[in-house]
């Protein structure tokens, strides 16, 4: 996906619709070595710039930088991991230092340097090295590892040649595949443009379900609290409900109850007054 477009050139958003996987169980392994790998490669970067930290030498923080070491370290290196998802990890961290570093600069104390570690990365890959065609989509791999196609679980809302990259991601306990399509503004002829008095945007929202922006300056908010407020108070009152009740007090004399009956023979043998050595004192006076 170009980052930078020809001014003459129609205008077009990007639009992004996630999509299921329907996956074997090797197929399953397979993308999840991949997310893997990726990780491995966000933890190389990290381990690089801490041994060049250590020697007071500068980061190693540009895109282009990152390639050469990758292209360095030579194939075969982060497993089914091709170059064009290896780069994908690189491209994300050299966009989250430099972002890092401009907020620095504008005097944020609270920006830091990606320095976390990762189990799993997510995986991008650009027009020109996957295929898609329908509901399969192949999944680009290393050279010399088996090909690893795939099949989306529903059809996606734009043609595939409107596709300019795919990510593969895992959320919620599933591999997804995000597919990101370059959708052309639509643009009316003169004189058969839409009443604008009748136009309006709508804009999704997950804490305000809706937002619509009308004509004339004219909005119309549709709040969402109240609806979460319930969710929180369900949520508090079904954990009060799940929580075990609280132990009953202890009474003295009953922590030997149900234990052999230790306790409750020797209460009963102290009442009747023929307990083994003891006995109960009299209240008669004695004879002088």
């Amino acid at each position: 996906m170009p980052r930078h477009r020809d001014q003459r050139s129609p205008t077009v958003v990007y639009r992004t619709a996630r999509s299921g996987l329907r996956l074997t169980r090797g197929q399953r392994r397979r993308l999840l070595g991949l997310l893997v790998s990726a990780g491995d490669v966000w933890a190389c970067v990290l381990e690089l710039n801490a041994w060049r930290r250590s020697r007071q030498d500068a980061p190693l923080a540009g895109y282009p930088a990152l390639c050469r070491e990758l292209a360095a370290a030579g194939p075969g290196c982060f497993g089914e991991l091709d170059t064009a998802g290896a780069r994908s990890v690189l491209r994300r961290y050299s966009d989250a230092w430099f972002a890092a570093a401009a907020r620095r600069k504008k005097g944020d104390a609270s920006a830091r340097f990606p320095r976390r570690r990762r189990k799993m990365m997510s995986v991008r890959w650009y027009h020109g090295t996957f295929a898609l065609e329908g509901r399969r989509l192949r999944i680009p791999v290393a050279r010399g590892c088996p090909p690893l196609p795939v099949r989306l679980d529903r059809d996606l809302p734009y043609p595939p040649g409107q596709v300019r990259s795919v990510t593969l991601l895992y959320d919620a306990g599933r591999l997804w595949a995000d597919v990101t399509a370059e959708v052309p503004v639509t643009v009316y002829p003169p004189g058969a443009e839409p009443d604008p008095g009748r136009v309006a945007g709508v804009d999704l929202g997950i804490i305000h379900p809706y937002a619509v922006a009308g004509p004339g300056g004219q909005a119309l908010l549709v709040s969402g609290r109240a609806v979460r407020a319930e969710h929180h108070l369900h949520l508090k009152d079904t954990k009060a409900r799940q929580r075990p009740p609280p132990a009953a007090p202890r009474i003295p004399g009953s922590a030997g109850r149900g234990a052999g009956g230790t306790t409750d023979a020797a209460s009963a043998s102290w009442r009747r007054g023929t307990g083994a050595g003891y006995a109960r004192p009299s209240t008669k006076p004695q004879s002088p």
